[in-house]
Parts: structure tokens; sequence; C-alpha cells
């Protein structure tokens, strides 16, 4: 995903899927708690009012929404953790495996409950 993207602009954007079916809109931004970057966003997908997680790297904004370059049914079965949450590193682990994708630094010892995760940085405002 492009750097220069305030991760707070994402919310309330569109998203599609690599077919350029619409899968819903972003709710919330994950960063990564150790370097602060953007991983996750939650996309609340209107069925059942469910937010699917999907990665934002190798996700593309392109003219105003977020483009996710994998199949609609995959971001759908993507594991539910809810949100407005802290992600665990546990649950990032399984994202990733989710989502086919190599997971950072696989080199270090397995995660551990108390280590750090993922933390929202912003969600649309509840009504």
């Amino acid at each position: 995903m492009q750097t220069d993207i305030d991760p707070r602009s994402l919310i309330g954007r569109k998203a599609f899927d690599r077919d350029g079916t619409k899968i819903g809109t972003v709710d919330e931004v994950y960063l990564d708690d150790a370097t602060g970057e953007p991983e996750w966003a939650a996309v609340r997908t209107g069925l059942f009012s469910r937010d699917a997680f999907v990665p934002l790297e190798p996700s593309e904004v392109v003219d105003e929404s977020l483009h996710v370059p994998f199949e609609r049914a995959l971001i759908k079965d993507a594991p539910d953790f809810g949100v407005g949450r802290h992600l665990s590193p546990e649950q990032e682990l399984q994202l990733y495996h989710h989502y086919g994708l190599a997971v950072p630094s696989e080199g270090d010892p397995p995660p551990r409950e108390d280590d750090a995760g993922f933390g929202k940085v912003a969600g649309r405002d509840e009504d």
C-alpha cells in the first residue's frame, strides 16, 4: 500500500476485491504496535454487519477506494475477531495464513500473549 496515505483517510472508503466487486466499506484500520505502520483494515461487508480483516499490503488505494487483491469469498471467510479490540499476535498469524501471505520475521520466536500486536488507529464513529 502507498506509505504516504494517512490511515485515518481510509475510513469510510469503499473496498473492492480483485475482480472489482464491492466487498464493503473500510470501518477501522489497525497499526502494527512495533512499527506504527498500517497493516490491516476491517471492512464492513454488510453480511450480518460483519467486518472482515484484509491486509493493507499488497492492497492499493485507487480512485479513492481500497482494492484488495483477493477473491471476495476468501475475504468473507477471513477469521472473525470482532472489531474495536486489539489484534493479538496469534490472530495476526491466523490472518497471514488465511490469505497465504508470508509472515514477517518468520525466524523470530513465536509470539507470546503479552507481546505487542496490532491496535486500532481509527474507526467510524458509532451512531
